[in-house]
Protein backbone atom coordinates (compact mmCIF):
# COMPACT_ATOMS: atom_id res chain seq x y z
CA UNK A 1 0.00 0.00 0.00
CA UNK A 2 2.88 2.42 0.41
CA UNK A 3 4.46 3.90 -2.12
CA UNK A 4 7.19 6.93 -2.53
CA UNK A 5 6.40 10.30 -4.25
CA UNK A 6 9.80 11.69 -4.90
CA UNK A 7 11.14 12.21 -1.61
CA UNK A 8 7.50 11.37 0.44
CA UNK A 9 6.04 8.21 0.88
CA UNK A 10 2.58 7.96 0.34
CA UNK A 11 0.19 8.57 1.78
CA UNK A 12 1.20 11.76 3.58
CA UNK A 13 -1.36 12.08 5.74
CA UNK A 14 -4.40 9.45 7.08
CA UNK A 15 -6.72 11.92 5.22
CA UNK A 16 -4.63 10.37 1.43
CA UNK A 17 -5.66 7.13 2.88
CA UNK A 18 -9.12 7.54 3.79
CA UNK A 19 -9.95 9.32 0.18
CA UNK A 20 -7.96 6.48 -1.30
CA UNK A 21 -10.68 3.77 0.66
CA UNK A 22 -13.24 5.72 -0.83
CA UNK A 23 -12.23 5.56 -4.33
CA UNK A 24 -11.31 2.17 -3.72
CA UNK A 25 -14.80 1.58 -2.57
CA UNK A 26 -16.39 3.72 -5.35
CA UNK A 27 -14.49 1.42 -8.01
CA UNK A 28 -15.51 -1.53 -6.35
CA UNK A 29 -19.37 -0.94 -6.53
CA UNK A 30 -19.11 0.64 -10.26
CA UNK A 31 -17.30 -2.53 -11.86
CA UNK A 32 -19.48 -4.98 -10.05
CA UNK A 33 -17.07 -6.33 -7.43
CA UNK A 34 -19.30 -5.31 -4.66
CA UNK A 35 -22.34 -4.16 -3.92
CA UNK A 36 -23.05 -2.06 -1.24
CA UNK A 37 -24.65 -2.57 2.23
CA UNK A 38 -27.97 -0.70 2.36
CA UNK A 39 -30.56 -0.64 4.85
CA UNK A 40 -33.34 -2.18 4.86
CA UNK A 41 -32.02 -4.63 2.65
CA UNK A 42 -29.21 -5.91 4.92
CA UNK A 43 -31.92 -6.87 7.96
CA UNK A 44 -34.24 -8.82 5.67
CA UNK A 45 -32.59 -11.61 7.55
CA UNK A 46 -33.70 -10.48 11.09
CA UNK A 47 -36.96 -9.34 10.05
CA UNK A 48 -37.17 -13.29 8.68
CA UNK A 49 -36.86 -14.21 12.24
CA UNK A 50 -38.92 -11.53 13.70
CA UNK A 51 -41.71 -12.74 11.62
CA UNK A 52 -41.05 -16.54 12.24
CA UNK A 53 -40.86 -15.71 16.25
CA UNK A 54 -44.06 -14.03 15.90
CA UNK A 55 -45.94 -16.51 14.85
CA UNK A 56 -47.03 -19.15 17.82
CA UNK A 57 -45.66 -23.10 17.17
CA UNK A 58 -47.60 -24.76 20.08
CA UNK A 59 -49.63 -26.52 18.79
CA UNK A 60 -47.88 -26.79 15.56
CA UNK A 61 -45.15 -29.36 15.52
CA UNK A 62 -43.78 -28.39 11.60
CA UNK A 63 -43.59 -24.96 12.33
CA UNK A 64 -41.54 -25.91 15.60
CA UNK A 65 -39.11 -27.76 13.47
CA UNK A 66 -38.40 -24.71 10.95
CA UNK A 67 -36.59 -23.53 13.31
CA UNK A 68 -33.52 -24.75 11.65
CA UNK A 69 -34.45 -23.80 8.15
CA UNK A 70 -35.34 -20.27 9.42
CA UNK A 71 -31.66 -20.21 10.96
CA UNK A 72 -30.33 -21.67 7.74
CA UNK A 73 -31.60 -18.80 5.78
CA UNK A 74 -30.31 -16.47 7.77
CA UNK A 75 -26.68 -17.97 7.81
CA UNK A 76 -27.14 -17.81 3.94
CA UNK A 77 -28.19 -14.41 3.78
CA UNK A 78 -25.20 -13.20 6.34
CA UNK A 79 -22.99 -15.42 4.43
CA UNK A 80 -23.69 -14.04 1.01
CA UNK A 81 -23.77 -10.45 2.56
CA UNK A 82 -20.48 -10.89 3.82
CA UNK A 83 -18.93 -11.76 0.88
CA UNK A 84 -20.49 -9.73 -1.99
CA UNK A 85 -21.39 -6.35 0.20
CA UNK A 86 -19.49 -3.69 1.21
CA UNK A 87 -19.74 -0.58 2.92
CA UNK A 88 -17.93 2.77 2.35
CA UNK A 89 -17.55 4.50 5.91
CA UNK A 90 -14.15 2.64 8.16
CA UNK A 91 -16.50 1.27 10.89
CA UNK A 92 -19.84 0.37 8.97
CA UNK A 93 -17.20 -1.98 6.90
CA UNK A 94 -15.67 -3.43 10.33
CA UNK A 95 -19.51 -3.70 11.35
CA UNK A 96 -21.14 -5.31 8.23
CA UNK A 97 -18.92 -8.36 8.53
CA UNK A 98 -19.18 -8.42 12.71
CA UNK A 99 -22.79 -7.68 13.07
CA UNK A 100 -24.22 -10.55 10.08
CA UNK A 101 -21.72 -13.15 11.69
CA UNK A 102 -23.08 -12.13 14.84
CA UNK A 103 -26.86 -12.31 13.98
CA UNK A 104 -25.93 -16.28 12.92
CA UNK A 105 -24.54 -17.05 15.93
CA UNK A 106 -27.07 -15.13 18.64
CA UNK A 107 -30.06 -16.64 16.84
CA UNK A 108 -28.52 -20.16 16.82
CA UNK A 109 -28.74 -19.92 20.19
CA UNK A 110 -32.02 -18.81 20.75
CA UNK A 111 -33.18 -21.09 17.86
CA UNK A 112 -31.09 -23.97 17.11
CA UNK A 113 -30.16 -24.53 20.78
CA UNK A 114 -33.26 -23.24 22.55
CA UNK A 115 -36.64 -22.91 21.43
CA UNK A 116 -37.35 -19.30 22.39
CA UNK A 117 -41.08 -19.45 22.50
CA UNK A 118 -40.99 -22.67 25.37
CA UNK A 119 -37.79 -22.15 27.06
CA UNK A 120 -37.31 -18.26 27.47
CA UNK A 121 -39.17 -15.84 30.13
CA UNK A 122 -38.68 -12.74 31.19
CA UNK A 123 -40.06 -10.50 33.79
CA UNK A 124 -43.02 -8.48 33.18
CA UNK A 125 -45.84 -6.58 35.47
CA UNK A 126 -48.45 -8.52 35.79
CA UNK A 127 -51.34 -6.23 35.37
CA UNK A 128 -52.29 -5.12 32.03
CA UNK A 129 -49.76 -8.50 30.85
CA UNK A 130 -50.98 -11.43 32.53
CA UNK A 131 -55.18 -10.49 32.66
CA UNK A 132 -57.20 -7.82 32.64
CA UNK A 133 -56.43 -5.12 35.35
CA UNK A 134 -60.11 -4.00 35.33
CA UNK A 135 -60.95 -7.47 37.29
CA UNK A 136 -60.15 -8.68 40.57
CA UNK A 137 -57.21 -10.46 41.35
CA UNK A 138 -59.02 -13.73 42.40
CA UNK A 139 -60.88 -13.43 38.84
CA UNK A 140 -57.63 -12.92 37.58
CA UNK A 141 -56.68 -16.53 39.31
CA UNK A 142 -59.15 -18.14 38.34
CA UNK A 143 -59.34 -16.70 34.44
CA UNK A 144 -55.51 -18.19 34.69
CA UNK A 145 -56.61 -21.38 35.57
CA UNK A 146 -59.14 -21.96 33.03
CA UNK A 147 -56.87 -20.40 30.35
CA UNK A 148 -53.27 -21.64 30.53
CA UNK A 149 -52.49 -23.55 28.07
CA UNK A 150 -50.57 -27.22 28.14
CA UNK A 151 -47.06 -25.19 27.92
CA UNK A 152 -47.85 -22.87 31.12
CA UNK A 153 -49.05 -20.22 28.78
CA UNK A 154 -51.71 -17.79 29.82
CA UNK A 155 -53.65 -15.70 26.73
CA UNK A 156 -53.12 -11.60 27.19
CA UNK A 157 -57.08 -10.23 27.49
CA UNK A 158 -55.87 -6.95 28.37
CA UNK A 159 -54.07 -4.43 25.32
CA UNK A 160 -52.59 -2.31 27.77
CA UNK A 161 -49.07 -1.35 26.51
CA UNK A 162 -45.95 -1.11 28.35
CA UNK A 163 -46.81 2.47 29.58
CA UNK A 164 -49.87 1.16 31.40
CA UNK A 165 -49.11 -1.61 33.40
CA UNK A 166 -48.66 -1.76 37.15
CA UNK A 167 -48.41 -4.02 39.86
CA UNK A 168 -46.14 -6.62 40.72
CA UNK A 169 -43.81 -8.28 38.77
CA UNK A 170 -43.83 -12.22 37.25
CA UNK A 171 -42.34 -14.19 35.21
CA UNK A 172 -43.59 -13.83 31.36
CA UNK A 173 -43.63 -16.57 29.15
CA UNK A 174 -44.44 -16.43 24.98
CA UNK A 175 -47.73 -14.70 25.22
CA UNK A 176 -50.18 -15.97 22.77
CA UNK A 177 -52.00 -12.60 22.63
CA UNK A 178 -52.42 -9.93 22.13
CA UNK A 179 -49.89 -9.27 18.76
CA UNK A 180 -48.55 -6.08 20.29
CA UNK A 181 -47.34 -7.55 23.13
CA UNK A 182 -45.98 -10.82 21.74
CA UNK A 183 -44.39 -8.40 19.08
CA UNK A 184 -42.76 -6.78 22.09
CA UNK A 185 -41.66 -9.53 23.79
CA UNK A 186 -39.92 -11.17 20.77
CA UNK A 187 -38.03 -7.43 19.87
CA UNK A 188 -36.79 -7.82 23.63
CA UNK A 189 -35.30 -10.91 23.47
CA UNK A 190 -33.91 -9.65 19.64
CA UNK A 191 -32.41 -7.02 21.42
CA UNK A 192 -31.26 -7.99 25.02
CA UNK A 193 -27.76 -9.97 24.61
CA UNK A 194 -26.55 -10.41 28.23
CA UNK A 195 -30.39 -11.20 29.12
CA UNK A 196 -31.00 -9.05 31.78
CA UNK A 197 -34.44 -9.62 33.12
CA UNK A 198 -34.76 -13.40 31.34
CA UNK A 199 -34.52 -16.23 33.32
CA UNK A 200 -31.41 -16.83 30.61
CA UNK A 201 -29.65 -13.92 32.41
CA UNK A 202 -25.44 -14.47 32.00
CA UNK A 203 -24.00 -15.37 35.42
CA UNK A 204 -21.99 -12.29 34.55
CA UNK A 205 -25.04 -10.03 35.57
CA UNK A 206 -26.40 -9.78 39.10
CA UNK A 207 -29.76 -11.32 40.07
CA UNK A 208 -32.60 -8.84 40.36
CA UNK A 209 -33.16 -6.80 43.74
CA UNK A 210 -34.17 -9.15 46.91
CA UNK A 211 -37.49 -7.24 46.91
CA UNK A 212 -38.07 -8.23 42.86
CA UNK A 213 -37.20 -12.06 43.70
CA UNK A 214 -39.59 -12.37 46.29
CA UNK A 215 -42.40 -10.71 43.99
CA UNK A 216 -41.15 -13.21 41.32
CA UNK A 217 -41.36 -16.09 43.61
CA UNK A 218 -44.55 -15.22 45.08
CA UNK A 219 -46.23 -14.68 41.59
CA UNK A 220 -44.77 -17.50 39.30
CA UNK A 221 -42.91 -19.64 41.62
CA UNK A 222 -39.47 -20.98 40.57
CA UNK A 223 -38.42 -20.89 37.58
CA UNK A 224 -36.02 -24.10 35.90
CA UNK A 225 -33.08 -23.54 35.12
CA UNK A 226 -32.89 -19.91 36.61
CA UNK A 227 -30.96 -18.84 40.01
CA UNK A 228 -30.15 -15.87 41.82
CA UNK A 229 -26.77 -17.24 43.14
CA UNK A 230 -24.29 -13.95 43.70
CA UNK A 231 -20.48 -14.42 42.78
CA UNK A 232 -17.40 -12.55 42.90
CA UNK A 233 -17.33 -12.34 39.09
CA UNK A 234 -20.40 -10.24 38.50
CA UNK A 235 -21.06 -6.53 37.15
CA UNK A 236 -22.90 -4.36 39.60
CA UNK A 237 -26.71 -3.16 39.61
CA UNK A 238 -27.64 0.68 40.00
CA UNK A 239 -29.72 0.93 43.11
CA UNK A 240 -32.26 3.89 41.29
CA UNK A 241 -32.76 5.60 38.25
CA UNK A 242 -30.87 8.59 39.27
CA UNK A 243 -27.76 6.82 39.84
CA UNK A 244 -27.76 4.52 36.67
CA UNK A 245 -28.46 8.24 34.60
CA UNK A 246 -26.04 10.32 36.65
CA UNK A 247 -23.40 7.63 36.10
CA UNK A 248 -23.93 6.76 32.71
CA UNK A 249 -23.64 10.71 31.82
CA UNK A 250 -20.57 10.71 33.30
CA UNK A 251 -19.25 7.69 30.99
CA UNK A 252 -20.58 9.22 28.26
CA UNK A 253 -18.98 12.42 28.90
CA UNK A 254 -15.70 10.86 30.36
CA UNK A 255 -15.44 8.67 27.27
CA UNK A 256 -16.17 11.25 24.27
CA UNK A 257 -13.29 13.42 25.54
CA UNK A 258 -11.31 10.43 26.10
CA UNK A 259 -11.83 9.17 22.54
CA UNK A 260 -11.35 12.30 21.29
CA UNK A 261 -7.40 12.47 22.64
CA UNK A 262 -7.23 8.95 21.68
CA UNK A 263 -8.22 9.91 18.06
CA UNK A 264 -5.82 13.21 17.71
CA UNK A 265 -2.50 10.98 19.45
CA UNK A 266 -3.01 8.16 17.28
CA UNK A 267 -3.85 9.90 14.04
CA UNK A 268 -0.11 11.21 14.48
CA UNK A 269 1.56 7.54 14.40
CA UNK A 270 0.78 6.15 10.77
CA UNK A 271 1.05 2.69 12.60
CA UNK A 272 -2.91 3.52 13.32
CA UNK A 273 -3.84 4.56 9.83
CA UNK A 274 -2.81 0.92 8.54
CA UNK A 275 1.14 1.08 7.67
CA UNK A 276 2.70 -1.19 10.35
CA UNK A 277 6.36 -1.13 9.35
CA UNK A 278 6.46 2.62 9.29
CA UNK A 279 8.01 4.56 12.35
CA UNK A 280 6.24 6.89 14.58
CA UNK A 281 7.04 10.41 13.56
CA UNK A 282 10.42 12.34 14.59
CA UNK A 283 8.58 14.28 16.59
CA UNK A 284 6.82 12.37 18.13
CA UNK A 285 5.79 13.58 21.84
CA UNK A 286 6.72 10.41 24.02
CA UNK A 287 11.04 10.69 24.40
CA UNK A 288 10.62 6.98 25.95
CA UNK A 289 9.72 5.43 22.49
CA UNK A 290 13.20 5.07 22.00
CA UNK A 291 13.46 0.76 22.00
CA UNK A 292 10.88 -1.33 19.74
CA UNK A 293 9.58 -3.45 22.40
CA UNK A 294 8.62 0.39 23.98
CA UNK A 295 6.54 1.52 20.24
CA UNK A 296 5.07 -1.82 20.48
CA UNK A 297 3.89 -1.66 24.06
CA UNK A 298 2.33 1.93 23.81
CA UNK A 299 0.30 0.71 20.71
CA UNK A 300 -0.81 -2.59 22.00
CA UNK A 301 -1.99 0.01 25.30
CA UNK A 302 -3.51 2.64 23.09
CA UNK A 303 -5.31 0.26 21.18
CA UNK A 304 -6.87 -1.72 23.91
CA UNK A 305 -7.68 1.54 25.63
CA UNK A 306 -9.43 2.66 22.33
CA UNK A 307 -11.47 -0.42 22.15
CA UNK A 308 -12.66 -0.53 25.32
CA UNK A 309 -13.71 2.98 26.02
CA UNK A 310 -15.53 2.86 22.56
CA UNK A 311 -17.52 0.41 23.57
CA UNK A 312 -17.88 1.88 27.13
CA UNK A 313 -19.25 5.08 25.56
CA UNK A 314 -21.81 3.16 23.29
CA UNK A 315 -22.92 1.58 26.28
CA UNK A 316 -23.98 4.01 27.99
CA UNK A 317 -26.01 5.24 25.80
CA UNK A 318 -28.67 1.96 25.88
CA UNK A 319 -29.86 3.21 30.03
CA UNK A 320 -29.92 6.89 29.06
CA UNK A 321 -32.18 6.83 26.12
CA UNK A 322 -34.49 3.85 27.54
CA UNK A 323 -34.35 5.12 30.94
CA UNK A 324 -33.76 8.61 30.48
CA UNK A 325 -35.20 9.72 27.56
CA UNK A 326 -38.21 6.65 26.95
CA UNK A 327 -39.02 5.69 30.51
CA UNK A 328 -42.00 6.39 30.95
CA UNK A 329 -43.18 4.92 27.71
CA UNK A 330 -41.57 1.17 27.94
CA UNK A 331 -42.58 0.07 31.01
CA UNK A 332 -40.35 -2.72 32.84
CA UNK A 333 -37.27 -2.02 30.00
CA UNK A 334 -36.63 0.89 31.78
CA UNK A 335 -36.12 -0.49 34.96
CA UNK A 336 -33.02 0.21 36.66
CA UNK A 337 -32.07 -3.17 37.30
CA UNK A 338 -32.33 -4.31 33.70
CA UNK A 339 -29.04 -2.19 32.75
CA UNK A 340 -26.12 -3.03 35.08
CA UNK A 341 -22.24 -2.12 34.72
CA UNK A 342 -21.00 -3.46 31.57
CA UNK A 343 -17.32 -3.91 32.96
CA UNK A 344 -16.48 -5.74 35.93
CA UNK A 345 -13.67 -5.01 38.56
CA UNK A 346 -10.36 -5.40 37.78
CA UNK A 347 -9.62 -6.93 40.64
CA UNK A 348 -11.00 -10.10 39.21
CA UNK A 349 -7.98 -10.07 36.87
CA UNK A 350 -5.61 -9.87 39.54
CA UNK A 351 -6.87 -12.89 40.70
CA UNK A 352 -7.56 -15.19 38.27
CA UNK A 353 -5.69 -13.78 35.35
CA UNK A 354 -6.96 -14.64 31.70
CA UNK A 355 -9.80 -16.44 32.47
CA UNK A 356 -11.28 -13.43 34.11
CA UNK A 357 -10.45 -10.80 32.18
CA UNK A 358 -12.23 -12.52 29.75
CA UNK A 359 -15.57 -13.93 31.66
CA UNK A 360 -15.74 -11.42 34.09
CA UNK A 361 -13.87 -7.83 33.59
CA UNK A 362 -14.12 -7.48 29.85
CA UNK A 363 -17.73 -6.63 28.47
CA UNK A 364 -20.36 -10.14 28.76
CA UNK A 365 -22.40 -8.43 25.68
CA UNK A 366 -21.15 -11.90 23.56
CA UNK A 367 -21.73 -14.63 26.54
CA UNK A 368 -24.81 -15.93 26.01
CA UNK A 369 -24.70 -17.19 22.56
CA UNK A 370 -21.05 -18.20 22.62
CA UNK A 371 -21.82 -20.46 25.65
CA UNK A 372 -24.75 -22.12 24.49
CA UNK A 373 -23.03 -24.35 21.67
CA UNK A 374 -20.67 -26.13 24.42
CA UNK A 375 -23.18 -26.59 26.82
CA UNK A 376 -25.50 -28.33 24.32
CA UNK A 377 -22.20 -30.54 23.31
CA UNK A 378 -21.61 -31.46 26.57
CA UNK A 379 -25.38 -32.28 27.47
CA UNK A 380 -25.42 -34.83 24.65
CA UNK A 381 -22.67 -36.41 25.26
CA UNK A 382 -23.30 -36.60 29.24
CA UNK A 383 -20.50 -34.90 30.16
CA UNK A 384 -19.53 -33.73 33.52
CA UNK A 385 -19.86 -29.13 32.81
CA UNK A 386 -16.31 -29.17 35.35
CA UNK A 387 -14.32 -32.07 33.88
CA UNK A 388 -11.10 -31.13 31.86
CA UNK A 389 -12.45 -32.24 28.40
CA UNK A 390 -16.13 -30.02 29.01
CA UNK A 391 -14.02 -26.75 30.09
CA UNK A 392 -11.87 -27.30 26.99
CA UNK A 393 -14.96 -27.84 24.65
CA UNK A 394 -16.33 -24.54 26.56
CA UNK A 395 -12.65 -22.60 26.20
CA UNK A 396 -12.22 -23.66 22.44
CA UNK A 397 -16.27 -23.24 21.35
CA UNK A 398 -16.25 -19.77 23.32
CA UNK A 399 -12.55 -18.37 21.62
CA UNK A 400 -13.53 -20.10 18.49
CA UNK A 401 -17.03 -18.60 17.82
CA UNK A 402 -15.26 -15.39 18.93
CA UNK A 403 -12.67 -15.44 16.58
CA UNK A 404 -14.87 -16.20 14.34
CA UNK A 405 -17.07 -12.94 14.36
CA UNK A 406 -13.85 -10.66 14.73
CA UNK A 407 -12.20 -12.68 12.19
CA UNK A 408 -15.88 -11.34 9.63
CA UNK A 409 -15.33 -8.28 10.41
CA UNK A 410 -11.84 -7.53 9.62
CA UNK A 411 -12.53 -9.69 6.41
CA UNK A 412 -15.19 -6.69 5.57
CA UNK A 413 -13.03 -4.27 6.38
CA UNK A 414 -12.00 -1.50 3.99
CA UNK A 415 -8.24 -2.47 4.21
CA UNK A 416 -5.82 -5.43 3.20
CA UNK A 417 -6.23 -7.54 6.63
CA UNK A 418 -5.70 -10.86 7.31
CA UNK A 419 -8.32 -12.23 8.95
CA UNK A 420 -7.17 -16.37 9.70
CA UNK A 421 -3.66 -15.64 10.81
CA UNK A 422 -4.44 -12.64 12.45
CA UNK A 423 -7.81 -11.89 14.23
CA UNK A 424 -9.29 -15.45 14.34
CA UNK A 425 -5.41 -16.93 15.52
CA UNK A 426 -5.67 -13.87 18.46
CA UNK A 427 -8.83 -15.54 20.06
CA UNK A 428 -8.06 -18.87 19.71
CA UNK A 429 -4.40 -18.25 21.58
CA UNK A 430 -6.89 -16.71 24.07
CA UNK A 431 -7.90 -20.48 24.98
CA UNK A 432 -4.36 -21.60 25.02
CA UNK A 433 -3.32 -18.94 27.64
CA UNK A 434 -5.85 -19.78 29.85
CA UNK A 435 -5.19 -23.06 29.36
CA UNK A 436 -1.61 -22.88 30.24
CA UNK A 437 -3.11 -20.69 33.68
CA UNK A 438 -5.12 -23.60 34.76
CA UNK A 439 -2.06 -26.05 33.95
CA UNK A 440 0.50 -23.97 36.17
CA UNK A 441 -2.02 -22.93 39.43
CA UNK A 442 -3.21 -26.23 39.45
CA UNK A 443 0.52 -27.46 39.65
CA UNK A 444 1.37 -24.66 42.29
CA UNK A 445 -1.85 -25.82 44.39
CA UNK A 446 -0.25 -29.16 44.56
CA UNK A 447 2.90 -28.14 46.13
CA UNK A 448 1.04 -26.28 48.67
CA UNK A 449 3.29 -22.74 47.76
CA UNK A 450 0.17 -20.45 47.24
CA UNK A 451 -0.89 -20.73 50.87
CA UNK A 452 2.53 -19.23 52.03
CA UNK A 453 2.75 -16.70 49.49
CA UNK A 454 1.05 -12.95 50.04
CA UNK A 455 -1.63 -11.93 48.06
CA UNK A 456 0.01 -8.68 46.88
CA UNK A 457 2.60 -11.67 45.31
CA UNK A 458 0.51 -13.86 43.85
CA UNK A 459 -1.53 -10.89 42.29
CA UNK A 460 1.87 -9.43 40.84
CA UNK A 461 2.52 -12.96 39.17
CA UNK A 462 -0.95 -13.01 37.33
CA UNK A 463 -0.71 -9.18 36.56
CA UNK A 464 2.81 -10.63 34.72
CA UNK A 465 1.63 -13.24 32.96
CA UNK A 466 -1.44 -11.76 31.64
CA UNK A 467 0.51 -8.63 30.15
CA UNK A 468 3.07 -10.30 28.97
CA UNK A 469 0.55 -12.75 27.51
CA UNK A 470 -1.23 -9.80 25.57
CA UNK A 471 2.55 -8.32 24.30
CA UNK A 472 2.65 -11.65 22.45
CA UNK A 473 -0.42 -11.89 21.18
CA UNK A 474 -2.24 -8.62 20.88
CA UNK A 475 -0.67 -7.54 17.92
CA UNK A 476 -2.99 -10.35 15.66
CA UNK A 477 -5.37 -8.33 16.68
CA UNK A 478 -4.26 -4.71 17.42
CA UNK A 479 -2.65 -5.10 13.57
CA UNK A 480 -5.72 -5.81 11.92
CA UNK A 481 -7.85 -3.20 13.05
CA UNK A 482 -5.22 -1.10 11.92
CA UNK A 483 -4.68 -2.34 8.86
CA UNK A 484 -8.88 -2.64 8.28
CA UNK A 485 -8.34 0.91 8.89
CA UNK A 486 -10.73 1.00 11.89
CA UNK A 487 -9.16 3.69 13.38
CA UNK A 488 -9.29 5.91 10.65
CA UNK A 489 -13.30 6.25 11.43
CA UNK A 490 -14.09 9.30 13.25
CA UNK A 491 -16.14 8.88 16.42
CA UNK A 492 -17.21 12.13 17.56
CA UNK A 493 -18.32 15.60 15.61
CA UNK A 494 -16.71 18.02 17.38
CA UNK A 495 -13.01 17.65 19.00
CA UNK A 496 -11.91 19.58 21.62
CA UNK A 497 -8.40 18.58 21.22
CA UNK A 498 -7.75 19.18 17.42
CA UNK A 499 -9.96 22.41 17.88
CA UNK A 500 -6.76 23.87 20.21
CA UNK A 501 -4.50 22.62 17.25
CA UNK A 502 -2.80 19.32 18.17
CA UNK A 503 -4.46 17.58 15.29
CA UNK A 504 -1.73 16.36 13.06
CA UNK A 505 -2.28 17.87 10.26
CA UNK A 506 -3.99 21.49 8.91
CA UNK A 507 -7.23 19.84 7.80
CA UNK A 508 -7.95 18.28 11.33
CA UNK A 509 -10.10 21.06 13.28
CA UNK A 510 -12.63 21.49 15.58
CA UNK A 511 -15.31 20.07 13.48
CA UNK A 512 -14.68 16.41 11.80
CA UNK A 513 -17.65 15.10 10.21
CA UNK A 514 -17.48 17.22 7.55
CA UNK A 515 -16.11 14.96 5.01
CA UNK A 516 -17.77 12.33 3.08
CA UNK A 517 -21.56 11.70 4.28
CA UNK A 518 -21.74 9.15 6.47
CA UNK A 519 -25.30 7.81 5.05
CA UNK A 520 -26.93 8.27 1.84
CA UNK A 521 -29.47 6.93 -0.09
CA UNK A 522 -28.74 4.52 -2.70
CA UNK A 523 -30.81 3.29 -6.17
CA UNK A 524 -30.27 -0.54 -6.70
CA UNK A 525 -31.13 -2.80 -10.29
CA UNK A 526 -33.63 -3.51 -7.86
CA UNK A 527 -36.34 -2.33 -5.27
CA UNK A 528 -34.97 -4.18 -2.66
CA UNK A 529 -31.45 -2.89 -3.33
CA UNK A 530 -32.38 0.39 -3.11
CA UNK A 531 -31.85 2.23 0.79
CA UNK A 532 -30.00 4.08 2.95
CA UNK A 533 -26.41 3.01 2.24
CA UNK A 534 -23.47 3.01 5.14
Amino acid sequence: MEFVLGSDPWPRSHHELIQHYYQQYDAQITSGEFSPFVYPYGAYGAFLVIVYLCTPHQNRPWLKKCRLLVWGVLLAFAAYSIRYQRARGMAPALGLGLVHAWSVVYLAAILVFNDAQTDFQRIERTEGAFGSDQISQQEKEKMAKESTDSNGHIPQRSKAGPRDRHGEFAWQPYPLSPFIERLDWVCDLFCNFRGAGWNWRTSALPPPPKWLQEQLHRNSGDVPKHTYRIHAGQVTNYPDRRSLLVSNAKTLIKGYLILDALKTIMMHDPYFWGLLTRSPPSYFPFTLLTQPWMIHTYRLFLSMIAVKYALQTIFSLAPLVFVGLFGSYIGARSEPWIYPETWGSFTIVLDKGLAGWWSSWWHQTFRFAFEQPSLRICEFFNLDRRSVLAKGIQLLTAFGLSGVLHACGTYTAAGPTHPLSNSFAFFLLQALGIFLEVVISSALRKTGIQKHVPQWAMRTWTFIYVHVWFYNTAHLLCNDFALGGVWLFEPIPISLFRGLGFGPTKQDGCWCWGGSAVVRWHTGKYWWQSGLAF
